[in-house]
């Protein structure tokens, strides 16, 4: 199991890019941590999360 925002999912071996999608979130406007670093966009694809891993998804909201 992976922590995903502090829900547990089934996601060890996939990639962030495979995690992201399943989800529903739109990859242009967010951010991603792995273990508390941000993992860079060009990385998504082939960052493989294993067992355990804490994920942070933080979603970028425009406003004024």
């Amino acid at each position: 199991m992976v922590r995903l925002n502090g829900q547990e999912i089934d996601a060890a071996g996939k990639t962030i890019s495979e995690i992201i999608e399943k989800e529903g979130y739109n990859a242009a406007r967010l951010a991603v941590e792995l273990n508390g670093s941000i993992v860079p966009k060009a990385k998504y694809a082939e960052t493989v999360v294993k067992e355990n891993d804490v994920i942070e998804v933080v979603r970028f909201v425009g406003g004024g």
